[in-house]
């Protein structure tokens, strides 16, 4: 909602088009993992997945090998190096490097690059990602190398992925590094909130309740820091990820927020400018507050009627960033 347009995404930005974040939440220690099938809530193992041969360190692009065409049935995965990091809730969002293969062929499709600082930001949703991805995520935890083989019911389908060589009901392979999760919160230290700003309270989950002030709204765009986090300065032109709520100055009405379906990711400059000026020069961790003037909102593309937002409201953000990565 806090974007200038409705982006749609393709399979392939749903894996790959939403680059990896820094600021990452590290989690304790949860000693020795059973990773047998038995114990997984993700996909199992099974014959063709223990037919792929990986070679490579966690970390490292993978060398993968395998009969061709390979041909699976559901999804199979097996934990090629097990992590000791925390485990992959459902509805959170892991950093992660990705090789993916294609099945018929046995080359390369494509990479994040692992070391090249291409890691990227999954949001380990069922019915948000590719099928075959969330079966290989599932239950994963950091630190975890996974490979999974995908069938094309659960991979691209009918359609195939044409821009990257994968034709109509083509099997694929999948390994996967883990390499962090990202908080669903901000952790910052508090910080007074300046007098006339509405107020913000805040649940056992973190969703915020934001109350406004009686009077009318300010007419320049004002922005407050309700936590200070330590983490990295968003810079113009980032991928964000973030939790945020919207309400409408002029109802007192949430319009949108990400609380109850999960972080979102954009770029500062993918945004109404009131936005994306809340968020550059904080740090990840911080909480932010913005009352957004009609001109730096929806006032000059006439409001957003879906929304319930007339051409002369002013909105107030709530905003929680996450993590950041900064422009190549």
């Amino acid at each position: 909602m806090p974007r200038t347009a409705p982006r749609a995404l393709a399979a392939l930005a749903l894996l790959f088009a939403v680059p990896a974040l820094a600021g990452c939440a590290a989690g304790a220690d949860p000693g020795p993992r059973d990773t047998s099938a038995a114990a997984s809530c993700g996909a199992a193992d099974g014959d063709t997945v223990d037919a792929v041969q990986l070679t490579g360190d966690f970390g490292s692009e993978p060398a993968v090998s395998f009969d061709t065409p390979l041909s699976a049935t559901g999804t199979e995965r097996r934990i090629a190096t097990a992590g000791d990091g925390p485990e992959l809730d459902p509805g959170s969002t892991a950093i992660v490097e990705i090789a993916l293969f294609n099945g018929a062929t046995g080359e390369q499709a494509t990479t994040t690059g692992f070391d090249q600082g291409g890691e990227q930001t999954v949001g380990v949703a069922e019915n948000a990602i590719l099928a075959g991805l969330y079966q290989t995520l599932a239950c994963a935890h950091v630190g975890d190398r996974i490979v999974s083989t995908v069938d094309p019911e659960q991979a691209f389908g009918d359609a195939g992925l044409p821009d990257l060589g994968i034709d109509p009901g083509t099997s694929i392979v999948f390994v996967v590094d883990v390499l962090a999760i990202v908080p669903d919160r901000a952790d910052g230290e508090d910080q007074p909130a300046p007098d006339g700003f509405p107020t913000v309270t805040l649940d056992a989950d973190g969703a915020p309740t934001i109350t406004i002030p009686a009077g009318d709204p300010p007419a320049e765009l004002k922005i407050a820091v309700l936590k200070k986090g330590d983490g990295e300065i968003v810079q113009d032109g980032d991928e964000v990820t973030v939790q945020y709520q919207g309400v409408n100055w002029r109802t007192g009405e949430v319009f949108d927020q990400s609380w109850g379906r999960g972080a979102a990711s954009f770029t500062t400059s993918g945004v109404i400018p009131g936005f994306g000026a809340a968020l550059v020069g904080q740090t990840v961790g911080s909480q932010v507050i913005a009352v957004i003037p009609p001109d730096q909102g929806y006032g000059p593309s006439g409001g957003n009627a879906s929304a319930g937002i007339e051409a002369d409201d002013t909105l107030v953000f709530v905003v929680d960033i996450l993590a950041t990565r900064h422009a190549q």
